[in-house]
């Protein structure tokens, strides 16, 4: 048997010893083995580690939670599928992420959000993370929390926007109450990169029905069209986000949004042209020509 082979399978064995101390030394190996070389992920997985890495995110030990979620988040670069099929395992990233002002470490909290951010990767796996409601709700909580780190914020606002991709997720993420803090954060954090994520997000949830009366709620029309103020001095980034916003919500909206959005139609048609002309590379290509801009600011917005 090869070497590789025979360390997972020691380590794994080691994870259901009745000693917590050759449990808590296999799981910090697995972790360090699973960071540093790639090719043992697969065999690790292989050797029926991740049930048991899963059933380990319920530990009240902080030092276990973080070197499962860890161990989890590494497998996910080359074990998607392994991680999918086992049961229960997003009934234990979702205790991980719901227990995150309390018994979880908030280090775990971050792993469990960047595992699946990186399940998220995979088209099929987004309806089937999405249907989960109390991982939705605990990324949303995570996020409102006032006492979260910014890196808990960030790695959950990067969870949501992958679940967010799904069309039919986007109103289940305004059904348990998303809007709010997402603006929450654009008008009051004052950290750039956690802005542009969650501008991001708002983008992804604008492209549903309910986002309508949702955004209205907030006024949040005039929050995205305030980021495509020139005097504003937001990033690329958060502008080029706030114009997918309100197309999305001029595209599921209605005349209503458009009327909403011709009001103020100089200002939009202004940071429209910013963002073809001096937007980063994730600007779509079609809209990269100032004169698609007018055309697109004429047909959708005016």
């Amino acid at each position: 048997m090869d070497v590789k082979q025979r360390t997972a399978r020691s380590l794994v064995s080691k994870l259901s010893s009745v000693s917590e101390q050759t449990r808590s030394e296999a799981l910090s190996e697995l972790r360090l083995t699973t960071k540093q070389d790639p090719d043992s992920r697969p065999i690790i997985a292989e050797a029926g580690a991740i049930p048991y890495l899963a059933e380990t995110l319920y530990s009240s030990s902080h030092s276990s939670q973080e070197n499962a979620a860890a161990t989890l988040l590494n497998l996910t670069l080359s074990s998607r599928e392994a991680l999918m099929s086992t049961r229960g395992l997003l009934d234990a990233l979702a205790h991980s992420l719901s227990h995150h002002s309390s018994t979880t470490s908030p280090l775990a909290v971050q792993s469990a959000a960047a595992t699946l951010h990186s399940l998220l990767v995979v088209d099929s796996y987004r309806p089937i993370i999405g249907s989960k409601r109390e991982i939705v709700y605990s990324l949303i909580d995570i996020i409102k929390s006032p006492n979260s780190p910014p890196r808990s914020v960030k790695d959950a606002l990067k969870a949501m926007f992958g679940i967010a991709l799904y069309p039919l997720n986007r109103s289940t993420l305004i059904d348990l109450g998303a809007v709010a803090p997402l603006f929450s954060l654009v008008l009051k954090d004052g950290r750039v990169g956690i802005v542009e994520d969650a501008t991001a997000v708002i983008a992804q949830i604008a492209g549903c029905e309910e986002s309508e009366a949702e955004f209205a709620r907030f006024s949040g029309i005039g929050i995205l069209i305030d980021l495509l103020d020139l005097a504003t001095g937001c990033s690329p980034r958060i502008k080029e986000n706030a114009v997918s916003a309100l197309l999305n919500l001029v595209r599921c909206g209605g005349e209503h949004v458009a009327a909403d959005v011709r009001d103020m139609a100089a200002v939009v048609v202004e940071g429209i042209k910013d963002v073809a002309e001096n937007g980063g590379s994730k600007v779509p290509a079609w809209l990269q020509l100032p004169a698609n801009s007018e055309l697109l600011s004429k047909r959708y917005l005016i």
